[in-house]
């Protein structure tokens, strides 16, 4: 029998400016926290992927925010945003900067990722946040105009590719391979905040392709065609806009991917200036069936809720 559920992803910029911020203001019901709150209740996903929770080690912001939302299982796990490198990783000569961490952050945890779920976890994630961007097949490094790597060879020799994270996730009957991309802006001629946007991206295509196996292998995971071998769902914060770049074009146009949720733009900034960011994406063996864009309040976010309605073919 065939099965349809609700799928959700949204930046929900809650993250706070020092650890355990984030769940004194969740603890005191603010009006941030409940308008989101209140949003997503009214999308009521049975998987919602959230970006911008702030991770701490027993999950107790998530599981405060959880008290409110009354999904049944959750996951989260370290992100990169936040993680001490104790280099420059931005090149700009100073150290121990939100910019010099694995992924832009002001302390370890900072923005994080987390997976609600209706549905139980089916068994390990996958994780993949920890593959260094020079492991990436192709991977498209900054340099200075002369060649030489930027910011240094040592920082690139300790550069993570996710800024956040890169989590395969099974459940019965599918799989759901989420992420946060970095926003390809606030950098310099190098570009690299844009290249590694791309790159963020590119890992599933690599990943479908059969050319991270390796990386795989050494998580003790099955091979990409393995891992995504029962119909799946990619969906997260992309953080590029199909304007903007061709690659999402790409993305769209492979055959083992399909745009769940066509929607129009998924965040709105000053002056009116709308992108798409978010996506759900799936598996040709689903069949999409509505999605759409919930907004919270003005002044309560610049990021919609991107909802997709799928059934899973038996």
């Amino acid at each position: 029998m065939s099965q349809t559920l609700r799928v959700a992803t949204y930046q929900t910029e809650l993250q706070a400016r020092g650890p355990a911020l984030l769940l004194r203001d969740i603890k005191r019901e603010t009006d941030e926290v409940m308008a989101r709150v209140a949003l997503i209740k009214q999308a009521n996903p049975d998987v919602l992927i959230l970006q911008g929770i702030d991770w701490d080690y027993d999950a107790r912001a998530l599981t405060a925010l959880n008290a409110h939302l009354g999904f049944d299982h959750m996951f989260t796990s370290l992100p990169n945003a936040g993680m001490a490198t104790g280099l420059d990783m931005d090149g700009d000569s100073k150290l121990c900067q939100p910019r010099d961490a694995q992924g832009d952050g002001r302390f370890a945890g900072h923005g994080g990722v987390a997976v609600l779920s209706k549905r139980p976890i089916a068994g390990p994630v996958i994780d993949l946040s920890d593959l260094l961007w020079r492991d990436l097949p192709d991977a498209d490094l900054p340099t200075y105009p002369d060649g030489a790597p930027f910011p240094s060879a040592r920082a690139q020799a300790a550069q993570r590719l996710s800024s956040q994270v890169h989590w395969i996730v099974p459940f019965d009957g599918f799989t759901l391979a989420t992420f946060e991309a970095t926003p390809p802006i606030f950098d310099g001629d190098e570009d690299r905040n844009g290249k590694r946007n791309a790159d963020e991206i590119r890992l599933w295509a690599h990943l479908l392709d059969g050319r991270l196996d390796t990386a795989l292998a050494e998580r003790g995971a099955p091979s990409g065609s393995a891992s995504m071998s029962q119909p799946f769902i990619l969906a997260g914060l992309f953080n590029l806009d199909p304007a903007q770049d061709p690659l999402m074009g790409q993305m769209f146009a492979r055959a083992d991917l399909q745009d769940a949720a066509p929607t129009g733009h998924t965040a709105e900034f000053r002056n009116a200036y709308r992108l798409r960011l978010s996506y759900v994406l799936a598996s040709p063996d689903i069949t999409p069936r509505s999605s759409g864009v919930l907004w919270p309040p003005a002044g309560m976010g610049r990021h919609g809720l991107v909802w997709a309605d799928v059934t899973l073919r038996p």
